[in-house]
């Protein structure tokens, strides 16, 4: 079963834990973790995280796609980054 994602959301999550560590310094245990029902992500830390997607992996979040189920975990974030640059790179 092939597919235009896998091959870009194999990685960041990996790349994300980076950005979390580094950039955030948010220690996420798995790609799974939920980062708002522990705790490790707060409103303070969203904005800090939007910046970074921004930055580092050119995602631009509107306010309109901003739906926080998205950034629930490193996987549920790699699939929006996923989606948004497969809709903005062909």
């Amino acid at each position: 079963m092939t597919t235009a994602s896998p091959p870009i959301t194999s990685t960041l999550p990996q790349e994300l834990a980076v950005v979390f560590a580094q950039g955030l310094h948010i220690d996420v245990p798995t790609p799974e973790t939920d980062l708002l029902a522990t705790g490790r992500l707060d409103s303070v830390a969203v904005v800090e995280l939007l910046l970074e997607l921004e930055k580092r992996f050119g995602v631009h979040v509107e306010m309109e796609d901003l739906e926080i189920d998205n950034f629930r975990s490193l996987a549920t974030i790699a699939a929006f980054i996923a989606a948004h640059r497969h809709n903005g790179d062909p």
